[in-house]
């Protein structure tokens, strides 16, 4: 079984989803489910049916969380220093043509969020970083070409 890498805050993120959709998300469907039988033909009972496949995606997302956490492989950001790139690091650089800067953190697939400044460890440019030091020029094929940065500072936070 592969391991999913997550930081310690992306496993207590994944925890709480799976207690809400466990503790509320499915007795709220189950009851939803049992109203609308109540209302007598399931043919033609949109109600029925719209609980029906929200449970459907309730138990989907339980089974998806479920397994992520249990293959999950918690890398604690706060034990780990160093000045080369590595999942949990955040890292600045500077776009070598605008000179704009960026400061992302590479975390596990289900974290990221760029309005965070959270990248995935699979996405092309936390792949170009991994490994790499402050000084190294990277450079990442995009969609609007192929981008050089310049890696300013490697933190652990």
């Amino acid at each position: 079984m592969e391991k999913v890498p997550m930081t310690a805050e992306g496993y207590r993120v994944l925890d709480e989803q799976l207690k809400q959709l466990k503790q509320v998300e499915r007795p709220s469907v189950i009851a939803a489910i049992s109203e609308a039988r109540e209302h007598g033909d399931l043919s033609e009972n949109a109600e029925y049916h719209a609980a029906k496949e929200r449970q459907g995606w309730i138990e989907g997302s339980i089974a998806d969380i479920e397994d992520k956490l249990s293959r999950a492989q918690v890398i604690d950001v706060s034990k780990l220093s160093g000045n080369q790139v590595k999942f949990g690091a955040t890292v600045t650089f500077v776009d070598e043509d605008t000179e704009e800067e960026g400061v992302y953190q590479i975390v596990g697939e289900h974290e990221a969020d760029v309005k965070l400044g959270k990248i995935s460890i699979a996405s092309p440019i936390a792949r170009a970083l991994i490994s790499k030091e402050v000084g190294d020029v990277v450079e990442v094929n995009t969609p609007g070409g192929v981008k050089a940065y310049e890696i300013l500072k490697v933190e652990w936070k």
